[in-house]
């Protein structure tokens, strides 16, 4: 029932002409092999646009439940600081910063830092922060395409955090990068700047200005509150709206997207798996 057709005929995933599957190029939009050799009708059937929000709070739930059980003696107290993982859990599940990315040359932590929390609170805040602008954004670009700018923004917030926490040493303190972070609002705030360009793209003064709001509410909150990592958050915003320009809202949603989204999916479980059997032997020896 769910196998791949060899045979027959789909929908060109940029156009909606009826193609064949094997085609070499769409007659209606030119592109080319449209029919992904039978794979359009499967990617459909992945749902992104509703499984988006799911997948990044499953998958942050799992993780944070995971680092507490790792190292229950280590589990912090109350305030901000409530239902802590140790930093040593944390670092093995695949926390950034410079520490890990420059420190111990786990790069890859870039890409596995979204999923993972610093606390009850934390995860709390920034799974509100998914559950609310998900939708709005999967309505925008498409299932497909948010998990791309999602995946993105963490990369470049996380990055950017890195390499400010490694380098920008001299700055004060609110304005330093991480040097031992975690967290999903470097992807939340992808997904506000991809609001905004949305919102200006299409000329919404409505949408815009919504957007411009929240993020500048957001930034002010995370200069004015101690242990905020404001570079990821800056990265993230200038990560998301850069990648909506190239994933245009008003061009219809591919099936190369998808195979990108699943792709970014795989990549981030890969990073986590990595950071693990890289991990551990490392704090074993410490």
């Amino acid at each position: 029932m769910f196998g791949r057709p060899r045979t027959g005929s789909t929908l060109c995933p940029s156009c909606g002409m009826l193609v064949g599957v094997n085609d070499a190029q769409c007659l209606g939009c030119g592109r080319a092999r449209p029919g992904l050799f039978g794979l359009t009708a499967l990617l459909r059937l992945s749902g992104l646009d509703d499984l988006f929000v799911p997948i990044v709070m499953w998958g942050c739930g799992a993780l944070y439940l995971a680092s507490l059980a790792m190292d229950p003696g280590s589990i912090g107290g109350g305030g901000l600081s409530m239902m802590s993982p140790g930093n040593e859990s944390l670092f093995v599940l695949g926390a950034s910063g410079a520490l890990p990315v420059f420190g111990y040359g786990r790069w890859w932590t870039v890409l596995s830092a979204s999923w993972l929390h610093g606390s009850v609170l934390h995860i709390v805040f920034n799974m509100l922060s998914v559950r609310n602008l998900g939708p709005a954004v999967s309505e925008f670009y498409g299932g497909a395409r948010t998990v791309i700018i999602y995946f993105v923004a963490g990369a470049a917030g996380f990055l950017a955090s890195s390499f400010a926490g490694a380098y920008l040493t001299f700055l004060p303190d609110r304005l330093q990068g991480g040097s031992f972070t975690v967290g999903a609002s470097a992807g939340v705030f992808g997904l506000l700047g991809a609001v905004l360009h949305y919102g200006r793209r299409g000329g919404s003064a409505q949408i815009r200005d919504l957007a411009t709001r929240w993020i500048l509410i957001n930034l002010v909150l995370g200069f004015s509150i101690a242990r905020i990592d404001n570079w990821a958050h800056l990265g993230g915003l200038a990560g998301g709206y850069l990648m909506s320009f190239w994933l245009d809202p008003f061009q219809p949603e591919r099936g190369t997207h998808t195979l990108v989204a699943v792709g970014c999916l795989l990549v981030s479980v890969a990073a986590i798996v990595l950071s693990v059997v890289t991990g551990l032997p490392i704090v074993n020896r410490g």
